[in-house]
């Protein structure tokens, strides 16, 4: 069994972000494969967190891709979860794709913000997961066969930090002039009660928008610091626990937060924020998108193109221009505009 140690070894070096930079688990990450291929394992499971992880691709029979329910439960509850769209070893490709970019333009306070905020326009793995057809199968089957990506940005915990996102409503500052849009939380690492996983208020959705109030709190990530400003019952919440590679799907009037990140790794996740073509800005402005699926025929966008390559100096310069743009969408009204993510 002196393989199976080794490739344990390997993997916890690869799974702690405090044990090695970015760079290396790039390096970790090649050998574990290799280790994998000469030893014939083609099921490994590990404990991460009291948690076995089978490693092994998503089978399209297990997924709920094409569940009935997906839509009954969507709109009653505001929300649906797990969908099946990538491997775990997707998942965590992807999410080291992220930190060796991350490690890349470190020094570059600007377009480290970017980074985050349009992983989709400067890294084509994340495009390329915005397009993903499991994705897109599930999105579709609550907003149809045309979709937009209005952003993708991460929301990103690190170990054993106070980070919150307190309870508020997607769509309160969007300035979109319709509800026709769903958010994908692809979890790229585990999502857990103890990571600070989301929590939904089912139901709530149907509320519409109710009134918050700004916190610009340094510990809330949200742009604003917004809060509802209304009562919650956090006893009707549901935790959404995901292992890496599956989303959640949730309406943009839906009550949800998320605590903070008690565990020794990550937690990251990103938000696709899927729109119809037929949406718009209510103040005319024509934000970046991505057409992901389908066809856009009403031209209210600016449609991105696909990354030229990986951390393009133009793709930077376009987001740059859409983040300037997005300030003036996220901070109207607001007495302050010192949130950092656009």
């Amino acid at each position: 069994m002196i393989q199976g140690a080794v490739i344990q070894d390997i993997h916890k070096s690869l799974m702690d972000p405090h044990r090695t930079r970015p760079v290396i688990r790039i390096t970790i990450w090649t050998q574990f494969c290799a280790l994998c291929l000469f030893f014939g394992e083609n099921r490994i499971s590990f404990s991460v967190s009291d948690m076995s992880v089978p490693f092994r691709p998503c089978s399209e029979d297990k997924s709920k891709m094409n569940d009935p329910s997906l839509k009954n439960s969507y709109q009653n509850d505001g929300f649906f979860f797990p969908v099946d769209v990538i491997s775990p070893q997707e998942a965590t490709t992807i999410a080291q794709d992220f930190e060796l970019a991350e490690n890349s333009v470190r020094d570059d306070l600007e377009k480290s913000a970017l980074l985050k905020s349009y992983p989709d326009r400067v890294l084509p793995s994340f495009d390329k997961l915005i397009r993903h057809p499991q994705l897109i199968s599930a999105v579709s089957q609550v907003l149809g066969p045309n979709l937009l990506v209005w952003s993708a940005g991460l929301f990103i915990k690190e170990a054993n930090t106070d980070k919150v996102v307190s309870w508020h409503q997607d769509l309160t500052y969007w300035g979109l002039d319709d509800a026709q849009e769903l958010t994908a939380w692809v979890a790229l690492s585990y999502s857990t009660s103890d990571s600070g996983c989301m929590r939904f208020i089912p139901g709530s959705h149907q509320k519409n928008l109710v009134p918050h109030s700004d916190t610009f709190d340094e510990n809330n990530l949200l742009t604003r610091g917004q809060t509802i400003a209304v009562d919650v019952d956090e006893n009707e919440s549901v935790s959404v626990e995901l292992k890496p590679g599956q989303a959640s799907l949730h309406h943009g009037h839906l009550f949800h937060a998320s605590g903070p990140n008690t565990t020794s790794y990550r937690r990251i996740g990103a938000a696709i924020r899927y729109i119809t073509p037929e949406m718009k800005q209510q103040s005319g402005a024509r934000s970046l998108v991505a057409l992901a699926s389908g066809e856009d025929r009403f031209n209210h966008f600016s449609i991105a193109p696909s990354p030229l390559q990986r951390l393009a100096s133009e793709d930077f310069n376009r987001c740059k221009a859409d983040a300037l743009l997005k300030r003036e969408i996220l901070y109207a009204g607001a007495e302050e505009k010192k949130g950092t993510r656009y």
